[in-house]
C-alpha cells in the first residue's frame, strides 16, 4: 500500500515501493519518491561502498552500474531505477577474490584515502568494458569524471592499463 500526504499541487505519495536487482540479488525498498538511489543504497540497503562526496554529481565518488552503465547515484532518484540492474563495488568483488580492477589499484597504489576509489574502481569496470582504455590519454578522458582529491592519478592510470591488459 502506498501511503500518501497532501502537498500543494495535490497529493504525493508518502512511500513508494522500488524494486531493483542489486548486485545479481533481487531486492524491493519502500522510499519516499525523492530518495537518491546513493541514500537507497547506502541507508537501507547497508551498501556503503559508493560514497557521498559532493552530493552534485561533479566528484565521481557514488559512481555505481545501472544496467552495465555507470552513473552518479546522488544524481538519481531511486524510484527512477525501478526494475534494473544496480551494481555496486561490493558486487564486484571480494577481499578473497578481487575484481581485477581492484587487484590492479592495489597492485598499483591507484587510491590513497580511499574516499574516491570506489567510484574510481566502478568507473574503471566500465571505462573498459566500453573500450576506453587504448592510452593513457583515452584512460585519463573517460575517467575525468572521477575527481581524487590526494592525487593518486598516476597510479589509477596504471592501474586501469593493467587490468585492460589483463582483461583482452
Amino acid at each position: 500500500m502506498i501511503e500518501v500526504v497532501p502537498s500543494e499541487g495535490g497529493v504525493v505519495p508518502a512511500a513508494v515501493e522500488v524494486g531493483l536487482v542489486v548486485n545479481g540479488e533481487a531486492r524491493r525498498l519502500v522510499v519516499e519518491p525523492r530518495v537518491t538511489l546513493l541514500d537507497a543504497l547506502r541507508e537501507r540497503l547497508g551498501l556503503t561502498g559508493a560514497k557521498k562526496g559532493c552530493d552534485h554529481g561533479e566528484c565521481g565518488a557514488c559512481t555505481v552500474l545501472v544496467d552495465d552503465r555507470r552513473i552518479y547515484s546522488c544524481t538519481t532518484l531511486a524510484v527512477m531505477q525501478e526494475g534494473r540492474r544496480v551494481t555496486t563495488v561490493e558486487g564486484l568483488g571480494t577481499p578473497e577474490s578481487p575484481h581485477p580492477v581492484q587487484a590492479a589499484f592495489v597492485e598499483h597504489d591507484g587510491m590513497q584515502c580511499g574516499m574516491c576509489t570506489p567510484g574510481q574502481v566502478v568507473s574503471a569496470v566500465a571505462l573498459i568494458a566500453e573500450g576506453h582504455a587504448g592510452s593513457e590519454d583515452e584512460i585519463r578522458e573517460w575517467m575525468s569524471g572521477n575527481l581524487c582529491r590526494c592525487a593518486a592519478y598516476p597510479g589509477i592510470v596504471a592501474a586501469v592499463r593493467a587490468a585492460a591488459g589483463g582483461a583482452s
